[in-house]
């Protein structure tokens, strides 16, 4: 092939080559006949073939520690680490016992929470600043879970729901049991996921979905902290609308409001929001950020202990904090089947949250997270957390940006926060226990901020993207009324049929030519795109599949002007009326045929009457015959000569394509139609003198499709094309393919579409290429100089 190249000033290029076709397209590039992955075979040998650097490779890859721990760097490192452990640790105190609340369970399990997963999180887990621990979200979720199968109903004692009290030792301990129930399906969901590597399920969660749905959460755990933060006892409500039940039946029990509680809880708010605006205000500033939450816990210990405000105003506190570790125990499998969607649910939320900090930190700092090592790895901390009384975790993001911001720069800072958890637990624990609920609510309250805040993506979106808000918007919608497990389901399903939309409702554009240049643009976008005539080129934003292939054909006859239909429809009345109009000529013949045998028979009856009547036989009545005859044969004259005239006349201009007569015997329905249609088809002459039905000049003869944003074929693709083939070969305008990617082209192959009808020559590299050739086939040089194979730019 011969090609080319010639620099131009001011940046430009000079390329001259030949027309590409597909077939020419092998020859140039030399395209492979093989295949140069491994075979089925191949892998699976591979995968069982073991070797000391395959075995190395695969520890390392399932137990990320063994890779950077040998290389710590206690120079650059330690000190990082250390203060951010201890701030880390600091905050997880706090927010462990508060979160624990949101879950229905005791404060001690919050902590526990707090203490295991971040150990197994520093063996498994590839992030280097993310903080595993209790999170709102996921703590609210497992309360769901807890309260519905545990409501207070199902242990009261010593008289009926009205009168009786509630055995809070029992219900607690089976909240226990379902909690680490739901947390060790969640885990094992996590573990096989990321097994079988099916980290990118993740990826059907968007960013507004994400952020919708945390945020309706948010809400959910508000109204959730009301009860504390006034001091009043609500009905338990489950199911669609519970939120707005429970928010009813709060404002209800206003009137009953303790007012020592909501002054604690006021207090603890104002000085919370307070210190933390500074802390945020003066964070360049700070080494680190004032431990306000731990301090305000002491200091609101300290007040109700030696204040005796338990006693005296009936200020709702956490109670015993047992001290030490328990034992391990199994969660209890039979509660597996009735929590099996709510830990599904889980185990997708918390590894969303989990893997877009994970990857926002890693991108900030050039490292790479191991979306399926992340799966995997907080399915184990659930999983082993489950069997010390945890229950479900995942990354906070208020606890992983005090992580990052303070300095830590591995996980080594989680295992400094897992032992300032441990001394707690095993030491100060039993210290906390005239801690009152209404502080612990007000640390939930102020670390919502971060949620709430999320409320400004409607604007954003609003501005941006419509679609993703109103993804956004169902999502918080549906999470906020049909709780979190529905709102969930709802938001994935929602999401998924805006992608569905977006494949069935793409943007279908004409291209013209830009002069001077290789470039087709849209038409409707940019001015000096000029539709080239008698070719239309046709262009979708996405890929053609079943869903969008009837819109695509719709769509392009629309933009093309060419209704097959109705072309088709004409064509076909046009053969059947000429015809019929054959026959009735055939049938004229036959009948002129036989009426010039009639002068012969009148010659021969003259001569007979001559005869008779010099025999004298002749009679009055053969008198009348012969007149009559003599009269038949001047009419039958008449109309023979004008049959003859009339058929002269109408073939005397040469062949006609019958496709593309008119008729003047059409309705007025069919007449407007056909000659609507047809008044843009006419005539073009070919070397050899024969002529066919193409189009000339402004008319289409031409059409190239452009399926360059096609990835994909499947078998209703496939006819599809064909039938665009065949119907616009049968009204005589030639069809292009151009800028088909080699994997589309090999499905075409494999879906037997090239045939004698539809040979490979009809695909073009480029639309540039499938311009050229089209014009070359019709002879019009003169346009072909226009748009010239050297193109300069």
């Amino acid at each position: 092939m011969d090609i080319e190249e010639r620099d131009c000033s001011g940046g430009g290029y000079f390329v001259q080559r030949k027309v590409l076709d597909e077939l020419r397209l092998d020859e140039v590039a030399q395209k492979r006949t093989w295949s140069t992955k491994p075979t089925l075979s191949e892998r699976v040998k591979e995968s069982l073939r073991c070797s000391v650097p395959r075995l190395k490779r695969t520890a390392l890859s399932w137990v990320p520690v063994l890779s950077w721990l040998p290389h710590y760097s206690i120079r650059e490192n330690a000190i990082g680490d250390l203060i951010s452990g201890c701030s880390v640790g600091i905050m997880h105190l706090p927010q462990g016992m508060a979160y624990a609340l949101l879950a229905s369970l005791r404060p001690v399990f919050g902590l526990y929470t707090s203490l295991y997963p971040v150990l197994v999180y520093f063996i498994f887990g590839t992030s280097r600043h993310i903080s595993v621990g209790t999170f709102a979200v996921i703590s609210i979720m497992i309360g769901s879970v807890t309260e519905r199968l545990a409501p207070d109903s199902n242990f009261i004692v010593n008289g009926t729901n009205q009168t009786g009290s509630v055995d809070l030792d029992a219900r607690d301990a089976y909240r226990v049991q379902i909690a680490c129930s739901v947390t060790v399906l969640a885990g094992i969901f996590q573990i096989l996921l990321g097994v079988v590597r099916f980290g990118f399920v993740v990826t059907y969660l968007s960013e507004p979905l994400v952020r919708g749905y945390t945020t309706g959460s948010a809400c959910h755990v508000c109204v959730s902290q009301l009860k504390y933060l006034f001091g009043v006892t609500p009905a338990r409500f489950t199911g669609p609308f519970s939120l707005i039940y429970t928010l009813v039946d709060v404002c209800w029990l206003l009137p009953e409001t303790k007012v020592p509680e909501l002054l604690v809880s006021l207090v603890a708010l104002f000085v919370l929001i307070v210190v933390k605006e500074i802390n945020a205000c003066y964070r360049q500033k700070l080494p680190m950020p004032i431990p306000i939450e731990i301090v305000v816990i002491i200091a609101a210990t300290i007040i109700t202990h030696f204040c005796g405000l338990t006693s005296k105003y009936s200020i709702d506190v956490v109670g015993e904090i047992p001290s030490g570790l328990k034992a391990p125990e199994a969660p209890n499998a039979t509660l597996f089947s009735q929590v099996i969607g709510d830990a599904f649910a889980l185990a997708i939320v918390s590894y969303a949250i989990n893997i877009s900090l994970g990857k926002t930190f890693a991108l900030k700092h050039g490292y790479k997270v191991d979306s399926n090592q992340e799966l995997v790895a907080l399915g184990l901390c659930n999983t082993v957390g489950s069997f010390f009384q945890c229950y479900s975790v995942t990354s906070s993001l208020s606890r992983s940006l005090v992580q990052e911001s303070t300095g830590g720069k591995t996980q080594v800072a989680g295992v400094i926060s897992s032992i300032i958890v441990l001394i707690t637990v095993l030491k100060i624990g039993s210290l906390f226990s005239d801690l009152p609920k209404a502080v612990l609510s007000t640390i939930v309250f102020v670390n919502l901020k971060g949620m709430f805040m999320q409320f400004m993506d409607v604007p954003m979106l609003w501005k941006t993207n419509k679609v993703d808000l109103l993804v956004w918007l169902v999502t918080f919608t549906s999470t906020l009324l049909l709780n979190l497990d529905l709102g969930l389901a709802v938001a994935i399903g929602f999401s998924m049929l805006t992608v569905i939309f977006r494949t069935q409702l793409p943007r279908y554009s004409i291209l013209g030519h830009v002069t001077g240049t290789a470039l087709y643009l849209d038409t409707d976008t940019y001015k000096e795109a000029k539709e080239i005539p008698g070719i239309k080129i046709f262009r979708s934003s996405t890929t053609i599949y079943y869903a969008n292939a009837e819109m695509y054909l719709e769509a392009l006859q629309e933009k093309s002007g060419l209704e097959i239909r109705k072309l088709l429809t004409a064509m076909k009345k046009r053969d059947a009326k000429l015809k019929r109009k054959q026959e009735k000529e055939k049938k004229e013949a036959k009948m002129e045929a036989k009426k010039q045998l009639f002068p012969f028979l009148f010659s021969f009856w003259q001569r007979k009457a001559v005869s008779h009547l010099s025999n004298g036989t002749f009679s009055e009545v053969n008198e009348r015959k012969v007149s009559a005859g003599v009269k038949g044969q001047s009419q039958g004259n008449v109309v023979a000569l004008s049959l003859t005239e009339t058929s002269t006349h109408g073939h005397s201009k040469g062949q006609v394509n019958r496709a593309y007569q008119d008729d003047t015997t059409m309705s007025d329905s069919d007449s407007d139609t056909g000659s609507h249609i047809f008044d843009s088809i006419t005539q073009v002459s070919k070397p050899g003198g024969e002529k066919k039905g193409k189009a000339c000049g402004s008319i289409t003869h031409s059409i190239i499709l452009d399926i360059a944003t096609t990835s994909f074929v499947d078998t209703v693709t496939v006819k599809t094309l064909k039938n665009i083939f065949r119907d616009f070969g049968e009204i005589d305008v030639d069809i292009y393919l151009a800028g088909c990617q080699a994997c589309v082209v090999e499905q075409l192959e494999r879906a037997g579409f090239f045939s004698e009808s539809i040979p490979k020559s009809r695909l073009f590299v480029t639309i540039h290429d499938a311009v050229l050739h089209s014009l070359k086939k019709l002879g019009q040089t003169d346009f072909v100089l226009d748009v010239s194979c050297s193109t300069r730019m």
